[in-house]
């Protein structure tokens, strides 16, 4: 525990900007650096840290509960991902926590306070406070280690209360910070004006127009439509993202979807769960604001991993149930979407199997048999909502030759894509690639055994942090969002050749119409 980090280029995260922190009106907004030896804390930063975890644990059973039954029996030590990529032994899950389980001792309990480091105790420094912003921001909160954790101890939940607690002293990162600010003032992550949103969106019309032979007019901002469909921004404006967007396009239009967009609400991600819960609670509050204001039914969601934890774990707690809109049922099944009865949101994956399982789709799977794809669970919807079967069931309807990794890796044991939770920055990259290790590592061990090129998943973080990742460690391997490849197998009605894929490039799945011969002239049958 006296071991200090060492910030260098590649494994620590640039400061947020004060303009940030002053948006949303969280404390202590400043310019500093990591690399400073002044942070430039509250005068009173101890005291703020007390109070704030003494509130937490008043307030948060869980939190309680782990600073006290964690018996260090390592069963989660090599279960992280950044342990793995590492080798650091305060990236061991239970030495992470152990980092602010030893402040709780020392400041809070009886034993700590008298005996010290004997009782697993020690003070409150500076030194300490540098410590929690380098490991908890080396945290993804994916959730691995809970689930070899024999007492069911929930490590992403005591990173989520560390960084809130040092968010109190305005420690925050840029790659969180800005985001939440940006969302809060323009609807989006990446501060896009309405104007701006809707015109990306109406380039890849464009797009699908020149590759498919279709003429796509969705809507926006419309009152009284059924459905309002909201995806992370990062679907907007980067590739492979768009390719997924084009994907949510051309399934919505092949089946007639009576659903529109939001120019405000145009964001499905919740950097606001990587600051605090009230922070969370603010931004998922939009698009909820956004469904009463058009007077929709009920809210689709796109391929996104937070957006769908906050939703599926946090929003009756803290939003309270979306009252004023229907149980959702699909418009052309008439399932019933019961696991979505409070929240009223359901996931575009899970809608895409009920109408594939219900042949409401026509497809031709052929058109992706130049790809060998594998799937990626996302942690937030893998272990975060338990959608582990709906992509896999979708996946072998759209293609032939779908690959699985091995089931260590996959499902509730799945690894993260290592820059979750807000850490997908640039500055970050080489602790992105240790942290994304453990899932390169099983990509590789597909790509060479069955030859796999693509990697599939159902995040928008996945999407923008997994293209770096597969080049550096198993080049060969492409990604794409789950809706591309659903696009790509659909017969869109009056469709043109299909020559080309979303991305542009010529589909080596394109089998051309065969030629008619032309009828033989009279005389030339038995001619020599």
């Amino acid at each position: 525990m006296d071991t200090k980090p060492e910030f260098k280029p590649g494994n620590f995260l640039y400061a947020a900007k004060a303009s940030a922190l002053e948006t949303v009106g969280l404390p202590n907004p400043r310019d500093w650096s990591p690399t400073d030896d002044d942070w430039k804390l509250p005068a009173d930063w101890k005291g703020i840290v007390r109070e704030g975890m003494a509130e937490r644990l008043q307030r948060f059973r869980s939190f309680k509960l782990f600073m006290d039954i964690c018996v260090r029996c390592g069963a989660c030590a090599d279960k992280c991902h950044f342990f793995i990529g590492s080798g650091d032994p305060k990236n061991m899950p239970v030495l992470r926590a152990e980092l602010i389980r030893s402040i709780y001792r020392g400041e809070m309990k009886t034993a700590g306070k008298i005996l010290g480091k004997l009782a697993g105790g020690r003070k409150l420094t500076e030194d300490v406070i540098k410590e929690w912003f380098y490991y908890f921001f080396q945290c993804t909160e994916c959730r691995r280690c809970s689930v070899f954790c024999p007492y069911g101890i929930d490590t992403a939940e005591i990173t989520i209360i560390a960084r809130e607690i040092i968010n109190l002293l305005g420690c925050n990162i840029d790659w969180i910070a800005s985001p939440v600010a940006n969302c809060f003032m323009t609807g989006n992550h990446l501060g896009l004006k309405p104007h701006t949103f809707k015109e990306n969106i109406e380039y890849l019309l464009d797009d699908i127009e020149e590759y498919v032979g279709v003429r796509i007019e969705p809507s926006f901002n419309r009152k009284g439509a059924e459905i309002l469909f909201v995806t992370p921004s990062g679907d907007v404006f980067a590739e492979p993202g768009i390719f997924t967007l084009m994907g949510y396009l051309m399934l919505f239009e092949h089946i007639g979807l009576d659903y529109t967009w939001s120019t405000y609400a145009s964001e499905g991600g919740n950097f606001g769960f990587f600051t605090s819960h009230e922070m969370m609670k603010r931004l998922n509050a939009k698009m909820y604001a956004e469904s009463k204001r058009l007077g929709v039914k009920w809210i689709l969601g796109g391929e996104c991993g937070h957006m769908w934890r906050v939703v599926h774990q946090y929003m009756d707690t803290l939003n309270g149930p979306a009252d004023w809109l229907e149980m959702p049922v699909s418009p052309l099944t008439g399932t019933r979407f019961e696991n979505a009865a409070s929240t009223k949101m359901v996931h575009i994956t899970e809608f895409t199997a009920d109408l594939i399982k219900n042949n409401k789709l026509k497809l031709d799977p052929s058109q992706n048999d130049h790809i060998i794809p594998t799937f990626h669970d996302s942690c937030n919807t893998s272990r975060g909502m338990g959608m582990l079967e709906e992509p896999r069931y979708v996946l072998n309807n759209v293609c032939n030759n779908f690959v699985d990794m091995a089931p260590q890796v996959t499902r509730e044991n799945t690894f993260c894509c290592g820059s979750g939770s807000g850490l997908n920055a640039g500055e970050y990259l080489e602790m992105r690639f240790r942290g994304g290790l453990p899932r390169a590592n099983a990509v590789k061990r597909v790509h060479e055994d069955h030859g796999v090129n693509m990697l599939s998943c159902v995040c928008a973080i996945d999407r923008a942090v997994f293209p770096a990742l597969m080049d550096y460690w198993v080049p060969g391997v492409g990604v794409c969002g789950l809706s591309e490849l659903v696009a790509n197998a659909l017969v869109m009605e009056g469709q043109g050749e299909r020559e080309y894929n979303l991305r542009g490039e010529e589909n080596p799945s394109y089998k051309p119409p065969a030629e008619e011969e032309a009828p033989a002239e009279a005389g030339e049958e038995g001619e020599e």
